[in-house]
This record gives C-alpha cells, structure tokens and sequence, in this order.
C-alpha cells in the first residue's frame, strides 16, 4: 500500500459499508474542468456519445482519477491493486428532461446470488456545478444491499449536488437516477468502473479499531442490520471468522421461516443471523438452495459463515440441481477456503452454464497463497481452456480471474492471447489485463504487440486523418 495517499479512516469506511457512497472535492484548477466540460460539448457535436472511447478522446479525465484523493478512498473500497474497468460512459442530461426512476445497474451476464461484498464500485464525475436544478444524480444511501424497490426506498433521497470536479464513488449496486433537468443548461455525468483484483487480507485504509461500532448514521439509514455490516466489515479487514454476538439459544427453525418474511430487511437479518450461527444449520440451508424465493438467502447465509462448513458445501456441488450447483460455487467463493479450489475447477465442466460463470468467478476470489504449484498450475490452465466457452461472460470472469492471478496465470499465457481478439471487448479487456500482471518478458512483447496494433488515435478524424 502506498502510504502517501490520504486513505480513509474507520469512520469513512464504516459509513461507506452502511451508506453505500463517499463524496470528494479533489483540489484540482476549476480550469481542469472547463477544459474537460468544453472537450465533452466537442465530442457529442462532432462523433456523438464515443463512450468507452471517452478516455482516449479526453486523457484529461484519467487525471481526476490519478489525484491522491480519489486513489485513497477507492484503495480503501476495492483494495491496493484495483482496476479501471474498460468501460466508462458520458451521462448527458439535457433540458427538460423529466428523469430517470431509481434502479440498479445490471451486471451483464451475472446470475451470482449476491454482490454485498463490495468488489465493483461506480465513480461519478461532474466537470460543471451541479445543482439540484440542472438534474444531477440522486442516490438511495444504505440500498445497496436490497434486491426490491420496496426496500430500496425505505431510504432517504440524497442529491449528489456539487462544486466543479465533484466525485462521488458508490458501491455498484446502489439505487439511484438522473433527476429532472430543469434549467437551461446541458448536465454531464462521467461514469467509470472499478473492481478489485484481489481480496481482503488486511485493511487497506487507515484502520485503528478492528471492532465494529455502529457510525452515526445509524438513526438514519437502515440501523437494523448491524449483523450484516459486522460481517461485511469483517471481510474488509480481512478477517476469515466474522465477528459475531449471536446468541447460540437463537430458534434456528424461526430464523429460517423469515428467508421467506414479507420483508426484505427482514430477510437479510435472518440470513447473516445464520450465517452467523453457521455448522449446524448448514444442511437446512444447503436444502432451501433450490427455491427461488428463499434460495439467494439461503447463499447469503452459507457464504457469510466460517470454513468449517466448507466440507458440506463441497459435498453439494454434486446436487442434481444445476441452481443449487451454481448457488454453492457462489458461496465457496465468498468463503474463500482454499480446500475448495480443486472441486471448483471441476465444476467448470459442469454442463449448466450458470454453474460453470459462479465457479469461473469464485476461482478467482480465493487466496493463492497457501496453494501448492501443481494446484495452481491447473487453475492457471484451466481457467485458459475456459476461455473458448460459448458465452462471452463466462469467458470475461475467466479471463477476471487470471487477472487476479498475477503472475502465477503465467501457463494461460496462449489463450489469453487469443482471448485479445474475443468477439466482446471486455474479454479483451480483461485478457490484456491478465497478461500485463503476469509480466513475463513473453507476456510483455504479446501485449505490445497488440496494443500497438489496436491503438485509436483519438487526434485522427476524416477532417485530419494523418
């Protein structure tokens, strides 16, 4: 960790795991963001919305990202090595624009039961001061962890209004919308992404008190799931054995009946509850994989337990259900017990698509670093074979996780350089990203190579094309 950077302390990482958001002011020149704000109003004249391509046509932004700031509390979120996801959009709302509804943004492809844990984060950037009239962003803080609108919105509006350069990272999965533009001038939102490439072994904020106490936000957003945060704070401290006050006498069989409360909030007490408890009502809860309704809690509580019920788990992705397959590669990647890896590889010959994206992403959650070279080798290579699967997002999890691999992907080295010319571009992406950390001189001169020959020059245009 870069001990220059103004990380986050406890207070700031803690609102953020029960709020869902961090706002900033980077000190850069209002003139930074005049020029950015001009050369977005020249990119929509001229090409249209480039999206991903923004970055290029305005390497400027890659600026605003680059200040300590940003790279502190981002470092705090998603860890030391986090990643700029290829993707990136410029939200243009216009005058008179009557809004968007509050949503979540999909992740393409992604059937994992849950994605509490936060290893995807959205940064918004607003390169003009923002009021409330010229339709900024709203969120709904602390619903990042609801499925239902129901729910979501037991939570106060916040508007994201803002000076110049205001940025404001979320946790990917909370609610929010573009307001109402109601005056007379054009309002222009950056989105990026981001993801972690490795899991929490330590904090990676300025951490002084590994305990959990409720922020002073409790009284306002959601106060009634403290064994959810304490679970998820655990996790970012890197701790294998969450925290836990649980009250063994706990009736377990009342417990599992609310997975199926009318109440979202009440679902999600239940099941960190028992996830808490843990062993003993492991096989109740690997039994209720398979409904719809009650399943994704059920995950949830299995992959918030502790390692001993790894065995279990292992035992039932033998189950004739492909979903409670796929639900049990999803929580033994959250568990992250490396006597899992061996049974997950496995699984990516598993005939059900979905089983074979939640093994090929959960391959890539689990710490390396106990293995043995043999077992790594074969991760390495098998998750490389799975890079000519027939669906395009099974192939980026898998190209994701060889990224996470770092050096050690090294035997994938040929099919990832295929995968550079996958037919989806982030496959690509995340190919490219993969050889880069495996680093080899071999790794080095593929990527060369193909970054020199995929170059966009965003000076070249059919005014000036040389």
């Amino acid at each position: 960790m870069k001990k220059s950077l103004p990380l986050l302390n406890d207070q700031q990482m803690k609102s953020f795991i029960q709020d869902g958001y961090i706002k900033l002011a980077p000190d850069y020149p209002p003139e930074l963001h005049e020029k950015i704000y001009r050369e977005i109003e020249q990119m929509l004249s001229k090409n249209g919305n480039l999206g991903n391509n923004i970055l290029p046509l305005i390497p400027d932004i890659q600026t605003i990202f680059d200040h300590p700031l940003v790279r502190g509390a981002l470092t705090g979120v998603l860890g030391v090595n986090y990643v700029m996801h290829s993707h990136r959009f410029c939200h243009f709302n216009v005058p008179g624009s009557v809004g968007q509804d509050f949503h979540k943004d999909s992740y393409e492809g992604d059937i994992s039961a849950n994605n509490h844990r936060c290893r995807w984060a959205m940064a918004f950037y607003y390169p003009q001061n923002t009021p409330k009239e010229i339709g900024p962003t709203a969120i709904l803080p602390g619903s990042q962890y609801y499925e239902t609108s129901q729910a979501a919105h037991q939570h106060n509006e916040l508007v994201l209004s803002g000076e110049p350069g205001t940025i404001t990272i979320i946790h990917y999965d909370l609610w929010h919308r573009a307001m109402a533009n109601l005056s007379l001038s054009n309002r222009y939102m950056l989105k990026f992404l981001f993801y972690r490439l490795q899991e929490p072994t330590v904090p990676t904020w300025q951490n002084e008190d590994t305990k959990w106490h409720p922020t002073t936000h409790e009284k306002i957003y959601n106060s009634d799931q403290q064994i959810m945060y304490r679970s998820l704070w655990s996790w970012n401290l890197g701790d294998s054995s969450p925290q836990s006050t649980i009250d063994t006498r706990y009736d377990t069989s009342e417990l599992v009946k609310k997975l199926s409360a009318d109440s979202e909030e009440e679902r999600l007490r239940s099941a960190y509850t028992l996830g808490a408890i843990g062993d003993k009502v492991i096989p109740e809860l690997i039994d209720l994989l398979e409904s719809k309704s009650i399943g994704a809690y059920a995950t949830l509580a299995l992959g918030s337990s502790n390692p001993t019920v790894v065995p279990k788990l292992i035992s039932a992705l033998k189950h004739s259900s492909d979903l409670v397959r796929a639900r049990i590669a999803s929580a033994l990647g959250d568990l992250g017990d490396y006597s899992a890896l061996e049974h997950l590889l496995l699984a990516l010959g598993d005939t059900a698509p979905r089983v074979r994206r939640n093994a090929t992403e959960s391959l890539g959650n689990i710490s390396l670093k106990h293995g043995n070279q043999s077992l790594i080798e074969k991760q390495a290579t098998n998750l490389g074979k799975i890079l000519l699967d027939e669906h395009y997002w099974i192939r980026d999890n898998a190209a994701r996780s060889l990224a996470k691999m770092g050096a050690q992907a090294e035997p994938a080295v040929v099919p990832l350089t295929c995968a550079l010319s996958d037919e989806n571009r982030y496959v690509r992406f995340n190919a490219a990203l993969a050889l880069k950390r495996i680093g080899t001189p071999k790794a080095q001169d593929i990527l060369f190579d193909h970054l020199f020959t995929s170059r966009w020059c965003p000076m070249t245009t059919s005014d000036s094309p040389y």
